[in-house]
């Protein structure tokens, strides 16, 4: 009798720590920023306006072009003063183009990056928080992204282990 007294509750200790479980779960940020309305009107409105600087650009590439075309045209005809100083007007317009470029489309520093967060940034948050309130809802204890590099997303605070290692690292031990 006391053997299978102690043999069912080895057995209920069992499944009841099985039962405690950390429920895990995933996203796939690609698909919810694909069909999510404020995630497509944000990058539309960002397509619109690297596709206004990209117009821009070719503009002030087709000047440069003309500009120097005219030169070679003329440049037989010309002092050299004329000369020097139309080769001047040439770089100048180069060198603006390329200011331009740098402007808007450099990686880190343009402003296409600066947009794209700009305009991207409030999206996110409502994701997160969404992503969040569905791992509350659901009781999940982390979440991931399965798109590209996995990341975390979400994380029970009663599961962070940061102060403890940093604690141990401090500590030497």
């Amino acid at each position: 009798m006391k053997k299978a007294f102690l043999l069912v509750m080895i057995l209920l200790t069992t499944i009841s720590v099985f039962g405690q479980t950390q429920k895990t779960g995933y996203v796939d940020s690609q698909v919810i920023l694909a069909q999510y309305p404020a995630a497509i009107k944000a990058q539309g409105d960002l397509d619109a306006l690297i596709k206004e600087w990209q117009t821009t650009l070719e503009t002030m590439r087709g000047e440069v072009q003309k500009l120097y075309a005219d030169y070679q045209k003329q440049a037989e005809s010309m002092t050299p003063e004329a000369q020097q100083t139309a080769q001047q007007t040439v770089v100048a317009k180069e060198r603006e183009v390329q200011t331009y470029y740098q402007q808007k489309f450099a990686q880190p520093g343009g402003e296409v990056v600066s947009k794209q967060e700009e305009l991207l940034a409030p999206v996110k948050a409502k994701i997160m928080e969404a992503i969040e309130a569905v791992a509350k809802e659901e009781k999940m204890t982390f979440m991931f992204d399965k798109s590209g590099d996995i990341l975390l997303l979400y994380a029970d605070s009663a599961f962070d282990m940061t102060y403890k290692v940093l604690d141990k690292l401090k500590r030497g031990k």
